[in-house]
């Protein structure tokens, strides 16, 4: 049987309001220690695991003996402890969460040989989590399902394995390797895998002994019937609702059997085996790597790096309710083993789950319903529509009739093919529309009055936009005259002839000086109209001095001399600004001064962290590597680039 697809008139999934979505939940841990299977040999040696109450337990430190290593978990079942202790502990309180449209998953993770096939499947006089859960979970569907209860109950069975990264079905063992989807509300799916009613629990055995018989056992040296694959039982609760409006809901419950991690030294696999082996190790180190990732918070989890983490994508860090049953061994020589499905146990105990409820709607078939012209207009237009002789105003008889004619036109009243339920809400409300009288009408239509007023608005809206528009065009063609009349004025200014520069001859060369001073200087003396400010151009091999209250400029031969003149409060304020950037300036700071590279910002700093601050820029020189013609060049350098304040600082 092919899986079954949603129907044509179904709605999209759709998660439930935050007001009802229920909060994080985290995955919960519970750890078996199995008894010793040779009796004689469990009275000679001590065990390596040691309860401590019904959720902590200790492990000998294989560093230092004398130490322990001390764990804490959701529940711990020691050696004595019955598989309906684990289930009805652990695996039953989640059975709930399907009947509200959840996901719930059990995990059986541990090392080979540490009972993990024992605790799911158990024996006939033992019966493990998978038959316990489906047993109750068929009796919470027949009592929800029962005549009279709002809900319909359906379960369905999947049964699968993942054997060598292949996904095999073990209802249909000759539908060869099946493929992992994901569909666009995020939910994970199988195309092509069976899906079996059940509605008893000996339907479900029907079903599943015989599938168990296709499942890959092997012997090794630790198990006689070592699990070669991770199988995964899939269970379906359809749940559709009765009455108005017709929900419907899904819940799955995953019952997973993982293998145990081996190692071959110990086991002694080898051809099939040690390949067998090294795909379940393979996926199983996956399975640590997506717990580490949910852990740490990163980006990407590496889900698709395995069919295994794929497919438990919902458990771990997905929408499922997750219960991780740890099996530990107490022999010393699977010690190791113990301490690695340990502390998997507690990094899983800190992922966290978002369930939410998977709700979605079938559309009712409803019979098509067919309003007159009248129907679909509003009491007022119908009036109209009736004629102007019906329009006159204070005839008594004509009130009635159109109050009458309201009455009979309401919509509500022919949706006679609708559910009861939902029509006797929308008769109450057309009832309660009905009883205000004329005040109810606003809500349907608009009143004549009010209408005017709406159109007398629209009309005096669109003048004040003509309006603004011929006052608009009166600008543009004030704006084009004035462009008319620019080019005139333009020609009439071009004959006026400015007066030819004066050319004066000096005889000696003075000497120039350059001075280096504030932008805002600059401007305060510009302003002032006594002060005289040279501004040097290089053109060519030439220089012109341009004066600020001298038009004519005067052309000189250029000289090879030059002097450099700083004023004292200019050269004060650099020399303190470089002197802060010495002491508070890291060495990324100190390398935007001039002269200064990465060894020099380094061995200053270093100076500084020995000697203390610098008194002083002149101390530079005491700093090893710095002479003093370097520290003379360094002065001339960044005084001016400091001119007009640092290009860093502290």
């Amino acid at each position: 049987m092919a899986a079954a697809t949603a129907g044509a008139g179904r709605c999209h999934l759709s998660k439930v309001g935050t007001g009802r979505r229920p909060p994080p939940a985290r995955v919960r841990v519970a750890v078996r220690l199995r008894p010793f299977v040779d009796g004689a040999a469990g009275a000679n040696e001590p065990p390596c695991v040691r309860g401590i109450d019904s959720c902590s337990l200790e492990v000998a430190n294989w560093r230092n003996y004398q130490e322990t290593l001390k764990y804490q978990f959701d529940a711990f079942y020691g050696e004595r402890s019955s598989q309906q202790d684990i289930y009805a502990g652990s695996v039953q309180p989640i059975l709930r969460h399907l009947l509200e449209g959840q996901n719930a998953s059990v995990l059986a993770y541990g090392p080979t040989g540490a009972g993990k096939t024992h605790t799911m499947l158990g024996s006939p006089e033992q019966p493990g989590v998978i038959p316990r859960a489906l047993m109750d979970l068929l009796q919470l569907t027949r009592e929800e399902g029962a005549e009279g209860r709002p809900w319909d109950l359906s379960v369905t069975m999947s049964y699968l394995e993942i054997y060598q990264e292949k996904v095999l079905d073990l209802l249909d063992p000759a539908s060869g390797d099946l493929v992992i989807r994901e569909d666009c509300r995020g939910n994970i799916l199988i195309p092509g895998l069976t899906q079996k009613p059940i509605t008893s629990f000996s339907e479900f055995e029907r079903h599943f002994l015989p599938a168990s018989g296709n499942r890959t056992v092997g012997a090794t040296r630790l198990n006689q019937r070592s699990s070669r694959s991770h199988a995964v039982l899939l269970v379906k609760v359809d749940q559709r609702e009765r009455l108005a409006p017709f929900r419907q809901r899904e819940g799955k419950l995953y019952l997973i059997d993982l293998a145990g991690s081996e190692d071959n030294r110990r086991t002694g696999n080898q051809g099939i085996r040690l390949k067998e082996s090294g795909a379940i190790n393979t996926s199983l180190f996956v399975l640590g790597k997506v717990v580490d990732a949910l852990n740490q918070g990163l980006p990407r989890v590496p889900y698709r790096d395995s069919k295994l983490t794929r497919l438990l994508q919902d458990s771990l860090g997905g929408s499922a309710h997750s219960i991780l049953i740890a099996n530990i061994a107490p022999e010393r020589r699977f010690y190791l083993d113990t301490v690695s499905a340990l502390n998997f146990a507690a990094r899983s105990k800190e992922v966290i789950n978002r369930p939410f409820t998977n709700e979605s709607l079938q559309l009712h078939a409803l019979a098509p319903v067919k309003l007159s012209q009248k129907e679909l207009l509003g009491p007022s237009e119908a009036k109209r529509a009736r004629g102007p002789e019906e329009e006159e105003i204070g005839n008594p008889e004509l009130t009635a009739s159109a109050a009458s004619a309201s009455q009979k036109l309401s919509p509500l009243q022919k949706l006679s093919n609708m559910d009861p339920a939902m029509l006797e809400r929308l008769l109450s409300l057309d009832r309660l529309l009905g009883s205000q009288g004329s005040q109810g009408t606003p809500l349907l239509n608009t009143p004549k009055r009010e209408r005017m007023v709406l159109i007398k608005t629209v009309e005096e809206k669109d003048l004040e936009i003509e309006r603004l528009k011929m006052k608009q065009k009166e600008l543009e063609a004030k704006v084009l005259a004035q462009e008319a009349l620019d080019p005139k004025e333009k020609e009439n200014s071009l004959t006026v002839h400015r007066p030819l520069p004066r050319r004066t001859v000096t005889g000696a060369k003075p000497l120039k000086k350059a001075v280096v001073m504030p932008l805002q200087l600059i401007q305060e003396q510009a302003a002032s109209p006594k002060t005289e400010i040279h501004i040097l151009k290089k053109r060519g091999r030439k220089r012109k001095v341009e004066s600020s209250q001298v038009s004519e400029p005067v052309e000189k031969a250029s000289e090879d001399c030059w002097e450099l003149q700083i004023s004292p409060e200019l050269l004060a304020h650099g020399r303190q600004k470089i002197l802060d950037l010495l002491n508070k300036g890291s060495a990324r700071d100190l390398r935007s001064l001039q002269r200064i590279g990465q060894k020099k910002a380094q061995l200053i700093v270093g100076w500084r962290e020995l000697h203390g601050p610098f008194s002083q820029v002149e101390d530079l020189e005491r700093v090893e590597g710095i002479s003093g013609k370097q520290m003379e060049s360094f002065l001339k350098a960044n005084l001016l680039s400091l001119a007009a304040g640092p290009r860093c600082g502290p």
